[in-house]
């Protein structure tokens, strides 16, 4: 899979899951190794994601994510929930992946990519 047929994925993706409203794709950019794309979500409960992915292809053609950033809010634009690897936690578990909760924590997380968050996003909206 190249840069362009990931990111096809993702919107591909986006189009079928039930509780995606409406998005709009804010940037693309496709390198012949290398690619960014960063998006805004609506979901069916008014809430939002916007998210960026900055993503590279390696020697064995396998898409890796480098850098992303995930942020969730409620309808009047509060933070639900932000998953990133921005490299500022550095004694978290995991480290750099974190989570900031709208208690304004920040939790050690795990490399995530856009379908585990629509996946964490999907368990909570469908409760």
């Amino acid at each position: 899979m190249n840069i362009g047929e990931y990111f096809e994925t993702i919107k591909d993706h986006l189009f079928i899951v039930s509780f995606v409203a409406d998005f709009q794709i804010l940037k693309q950019v496709d390198r012949s190794n290398n690619g960014h794309i960063r998006a805004r979500v609506t979901f069916t409960d008014n809430s939002t994601l916007e998210f960026s992915e900055f993503v590279e292809e390696n020697a064995d053609d396998e898409i890796q994510l480098v850098t992303y950033s995930y942020h969730w809010s409620d309808e009047n634009n509060s933070l639900i929930r932000r998953w990133d690897n921005t490299p500022h936690f550095a004694k978290l578990k995991h480290f750099p992946h974190h989570i900031h909760t709208s208690e304004d924590k920040v939790l050690p997380g795990q490399l995530i990519n856009i379908f585990g968050v629509l996946d964490e996003i999907g368990k909570a909206i469908q409760e």
